[in-house]
């Protein structure tokens, strides 16, 4: 499956700041800031990543079925979808 940019740029937008809140996570890590803060902003870095992975997905989904739908054959197949779905989970 091809990913096209503008597509997808909500998961890139997200992605961008799931990086940005790493870095700040591993700033916090290195200068022994408070645990609790720590894992406050590790857990949203992992649900902007998960979320991104999320939406990449329903965008397979959505072109699967508009190929469907033109009478051509998906750029995936239904069941590799649920098996990368499964692995975000």
């Amino acid at each position: 499956m091809e990913m096209d940019a503008t597509v997808l740029a909500d998961a890139l937008t997200r992605l961008k700041r799931a990086h940005g809140q790493l870095g700040g996570v591993i700033s916090m890590m290195e200068n022994a800031e408070d645990c609790e803060k720590v894992l406050t902003q590790l857990a949203a870095v992992s649900k902007a990543i998960d979320r991104a992975g999320f939406k990449i997905i329903s965008t397979g989904l959505e072109q699967c079925h508009s190929a469907r739908e033109r009478g051509e054959k998906p750029p995936i197949t239904p069941e590799r979808l649920e098996k990368l779905f499964l692995s975000l989970s």
